[in-house]
């Protein structure tokens, strides 16, 4: 028999409109004190939403129902005021200035100061305890941008301990990190609860949310679904996936019978410095090809250069001094900037679709046709009406959920804004695109809708190079595996030979040799 612990949290009947849209729907949320509980649902499902409400970031008056906090009444304006209380959100982007240091970032706006002047001896001792705290050993007085994304979450965390959290909200906290990175944060989180801190996590990672989660709330198009406690709910990853979407999930990926033509595409010697350090090879003397209709995948971990390849083979998008050779449809290309690239029939679709792939403050309409206007122009005018049907077209044919292509891509889902990031690299009639965590970010069902597009591209004759750090995703998905390591390709395997332990292995066996 176990006792149930008190709510420190009660959300009751949320209601929050905006234009044309009704994100929550009489949304209930309650959250014991001292324990995990993760927020799961689609993108779009107002997990989010419901989370800026609770911090003051839709403050209140712009939604309808009740919060309730460690049973006071809270009508938060700010989030300076939610923050008084002890509720500390990190979101997914993370809110760190690079060029400060770890100790600045972490008192940025609650300094340590007295009689109006600043301690630094006080403010860079009180960081490195906290940084301690987190489990880092590295100096307060480090610069931010200095240190990997893993770190900088964990910054983030040593933020929120510095202002006395007592309810830490993490939105998609480990999005950005690899397997390892991942554990040790969701490891903290069990830490942390030791302590009494309070923690909701957004993720669309299951495994994870199973790990670490004493209850899950399910929430789907602005409705609470279910909560489901792990002491008495069997809690199923297919359990969770049908609380999502409303449907059973019986595969992960789309079956795919593979149509796989001649090589079309190869890269060889390919060699890229460093943008700022030259003196650093980023990309060292990398080869690779690919056939029509194939899909293959770049594994590895973070900082292995796959990005960077990538980049580089577009129109020199990264890096400086790059050397190698491409060859396509064997001819021998000479790409100096993206717009050659583009024109020579090659796309990359980012991995930032917010900082570098999208407009996000423009429509559906104008992002989809942005990478070739030409192809929408008539005697050096755009063509609008033209420049519609096409976007139409795209909407139609990857399923983007929107009343109309003149939607703000902004106001769209992830899932969805990937699919118009897609969209306009399909636009650009390529040959051959290079996806990049083409799935980071969103959950289980645009997850397949992605795949489903994929596949979709390879059997029009395309070649797709995916780059994942999801090593079930380049399994399931990919016909060829190149795997790297510190900018080499250090071994291909074909579908049928490739495991996440033979990969692994051969990062292991490379890195002792390095």
């Amino acid at each position: 028999m176990f006792l149930l612990a008190k709510a420190l949290l009660e959300m009751i009947n949320i209601t929050k409109l905006f234009p044309g849209v009704k994100a929550l729907d009489n949304v209930n949320l309650s959250v014991r004190d001292g324990e995990i509980h993760a927020l799961v649902g689609e993108n779009g499902a107002g997990k989010s939403t419901l989370m800026n409400v609770l911090s003051g970031i839709y403050p209140f008056g712009t939604y309808s129902g009740d919060v309730f906090f460690d049973g006071e009444e809270c009508r938060y304006k700010t989030i300076r005021d939610s923050e008084k209380h002890g509720i500390v959100i990190i979101h997914q982007e993370l809110a760190l200035v690079p060029y400060l240091t770890i100790g600045e970032n972490i008192f940025l706006g609650n300094e340590q100061h007295k009689i109006g002047f600043i301690g630094w001896d006080a403010t860079f001792h009180r960081a490195d305890e906290l940084l301690r705290k987190v489990g880092l050993s590295d100096s307060s007085r480090t610069l931010v941008k200095d240190i990997g994304v893993g770190k900088q979450q964990l910054v983030e965390i040593a933020k929120a301990l510095g202002k006395n959290v007592r309810l830490l909200i993490l939105d998609e906290p480990t999005a950005s990190l690899n397997d390892v990175d991942s554990r040790k944060l969701l490891d903290l989180l069990l830490e942390l609860k030791k302590t009494g801190i309070t923690s909701i996590i957004i993720s669309h990672k299951l495994g994870e949310v199973q790990y670490v989660a004493d209850r899950i709330t399910l929430l789907r198009d602005g409705t609470t679904i279910e909560t489901l406690d792990k002491n008495t709910d069997e809690i199923t990853e297919p359990r969770i996936v049908q609380g999502m979407v409303g449907r059973e999930m019986k595969d992960r990926f789309p079956k795919r019978t593979p149509n796989i033509g001649e090589e079309f595409f190869r890269v060889t010697g390919w060699t890229v410095k460093h943008p700022i350090f030259t003196e650093r090879t980023v990309v060292n003397n990398a080869s690779i090809s690919v056939r029509r209709g194939e899909i293959v995948g770049l594994a590895g971990l973070m900082g292995a250069g796959r990005t960077e390849f990538a980049q580089s083979i577009f129109g020199r998008a990264y890096g400086t001094y790059v050397s190698g050779d491409i060859i396509k449809d064997g001819q021998p290309l000479v790409i100096h900037d993206v717009s050659k690239a583009i024109q020579s029939g090659i796309a990359y679709v980012t991995e930032d679709r917010k900082g570098d792939g999208l407009v996000l403050p423009e429509t559906i309409c104008k992002n989809i046709s942005l990478a070739r206007l030409r192809k929408i122009s008539r005697n050096g005018f755009l063509d609008k009406d033209l420049e519609k049907r096409y976007a139409t077209e795209y909407k139609d044919k990857l399923s983007i959920k929107t009343p109309s292509v003149d939607q703000l891509v902004g106001n769209l889902s992830g899932g969805n804004q990937q699919k118009v990031l897609v969209s306009k690299w399909m636009f650009t009639d390529s040959d051959i695109m290079f996806l990049d965590e083409p799935t980071r970010g969103i959950d289980v069902g645009a997850k397949y809708e992605i795949y489903t597009i994929m596949n979709a591209l390879a059997a029009s004759g395309r070649g797709v190079v995916m780059i994942s750090s999801d090593m079930q995703e380049i399994l399931g998905m990919c016909d060829r595996i190149y795997v790297m390591y510190e900018g080499r390709i250090i071994g291909e395997l074909k579908r049928e030979d490739a495991s996440q332990e033979v990969i692994m292995s051969m990062i292991l066996t490379a890195s002792k040799g390095a």
